[in-house]
């Protein structure tokens, strides 16, 4: 299956960016346009808006896996480009993202975005606690949790990263005169970044971004620019997380440990199949086809659909969601460890 469908194709690969930033670039014309005339008319082209850029970081978490384009370098200088327009530094975005495939089903390393609690845990919280577990998993905080994902965390950790290093620089080099201040940085270790070339992702990631945002607010204005900015950011954001969370939460989902973890299994059995429209499909490249890209993260999204087609007979044991199951899969967020699965809180309080 691997040997059929794990082939790139840079043109594919190149036309899925093109037909992505151009128009949305065009979106974002249209959008502070009709903002001069009404805000209402802004409405229709942020919309668009937010399903281009799923789709951006669709393509971004491709790049990630090296299987877009044939070419490391395009995947590289694409996810670069990719990156920032979601505002998202890629390459560090990428190291996290594949130790949730290298343990895909092993609850007890990887959690998902809400780190979802253990039935243990949970019961361990007070009744204020357990509420705002919930409202935190609930899709009507998930536009919250995108800002706080892709506008406030990329920022965040590069600045208070970048000040704990201007200060042990600084404070290394008063007590050490002698020593060259690249030494001295070389021997700050912080909790935002695991190796130089991280931080240098991250630096050069928000120093781009920060100067569109710039550039941006000084061509149609600041209130204007964060207003489609943030909105279309944050939503895109919740509707990604939203996404990837039903992709691995829904009603006895495969979650073991580590003493029964099967990394295939973990595939077929803890990872679903999003049935979507196909223009739904368009926006999120493909990713309903989620088993298939865990058997194989090298399988480009072009090549999912007709490698679940003519193996689908392999994929008895996968869950299938279909779109207005959505919700209800929202509400599979406890690990039970017993049964090594995931519940929702309804089945819980049966059982408690």
């Amino acid at each position: 299956m691997i040997a059929r469908y794990a082939k790139s194709d840079d043109i594919k690969g190149l036309t899925q960016v093109l037909t992505t930033l151009v128009p949305l670039a065009l979106l974002w014309w249209v959008a502070v346009w009709c903002a001069g005339v009404s805000p209402w008319l802004a409405i229709p082209p942020v919309l668009l808006m937010i399903l281009f850029t799923v789709r951006v970081f669709g393509l971004m978490h491709e790049c990630g896996h090296g299987s877009l384009f044939r070419s490391h370098r395009l995947n590289r200088a694409a996810g670069f480009v990719l990156g920032v327009v979601s505002g998202m530094p890629q390459y560090v975005w990428a190291q996290h993202h594949n130790y949730h495939h290298a343990n895909n089903g092993n609850w007890a390393r990887y959690r998902g975005p809400y780190t979802t609690l253990s039935v243990d845990e949970y019961a361990a919280l007070s009744r204020g606690q357990q509420r705002l577990y919930r409202g935190k998993c609930n899709v009507l905080a998930s536009p919250l949790v995108g800002f706080i994902y892709l506008i406030f965390n990329p920022r965040y950790t590069w600045m208070m990263g970048s000040i704990g290093l201007l200060v042990h620089t600084v404070r290394q080099k008063l007590a050490q005169p002698g020593v060259a201040l690249r030494a001295h940085a070389a021997s700050y270790r912080t909790r935002y970044w695991t190796s130089w070339r991280e931080y240098r992702h991250m630096l050069a990631n928000n120093l781009v971004l920060l100067s569109i945002w710039a550039l941006m607010c000084w061509a149609c204005g600041a209130a204007l620019f964060f207003t489609i900015y943030v909105t279309s950011v944050s939503v895109a954001g919740a509707v990604g997380i939203v996404l990837f969370t039903v992709q691995h939460n829904f009603e006895h989902s495969y979650a073991s440990d580590d003493a029964h973890w099967d990394l295939d299994t973990g595939a077929i059995e803890g990872t679903s199949f999003l049935v979507l429209p196909g223009w739904l499909n368009w926006f999120t490249v493909n990713i309903g086809y989620h088993h298939v890209h865990h058997l194989s993260a090298g399988i480009p999204n072009y090549r999912l659909v007709a490698c679940h087609n003519e193996f689908q007979h392999l994929f008895g044991r996968v869950t299938r969601l279909q779109l207005h199951q959505v919700l209800g899969a929202l509400h599979c967020i406890l690990w039970d460890t017993r049964a090594q699965r995931i519940i929702s809180v309804a089945e819980y309080r049966q059982h408690c």
